[in-house]
């Protein structure tokens, strides 16, 4: 049975976030667009990354996949999630939706996720480009 495509696609954005954060300097995605096809999100990194950058984050990502975390989810009360960046939980949400990569990530979200991260295929980014506020923009994929 195939797996949805945009459950891995999602899961890969949460993964290519967290090496973003963890790597890289970018708190969080700023912008995110999720599709079938391709999948945009853009970042504010910490500092101008190079081209050997892009190519490090592509093999950072793929190195969580092949790890092959399992996607966990769990309710917590908005008191107890307070240590998650909660930018885009409304405001008036009570119980905060995180979901766990492993031990590689654990954010707020509420879409659908694949079980266990090689099933997201093989990630690649199609694109990226610097924007004139210092904004980076990658669009990947998933095989």
């Amino acid at each position: 049975m195939a797996i949805d495509k945009l459950p891995r696609m999602h899961t890969a954005e949460h993964l290519l976030s967290a090496v973003m954060r963890k790597f890289y300097g970018a708190p969080r995605n700023i912008e995110f667009h999720l599709g079938e096809k391709k999948t945009k999100c853009d970042y504010e990194p910490a500092r101008e990354l190079s081209e050997e950058d892009f190519l490090r984050i592509e093999i950072q990502v793929n190195e969580q996949i092949a790890k092959d975390h399992r996607v966990t989810e769990e309710l917590l009360s908005r008191k107890a999630a307070g240590e998650f960046d909660l930018w885009k939980v409304p405001p008036d949400e009570q119980n905060i939706r995180i979901v766990r990569i492993g031990d590689f990530d654990a954010q707020p979200c509420s879409g659908k996720h694949v079980d266990l991260t090689s099933e997201i295929g093989r990630f690649f980014i199609s694109s990226h480009e610097k924007r004139d506020d210092g904004v980076v923009r990658i669009r990947f994929k998933v095989e």
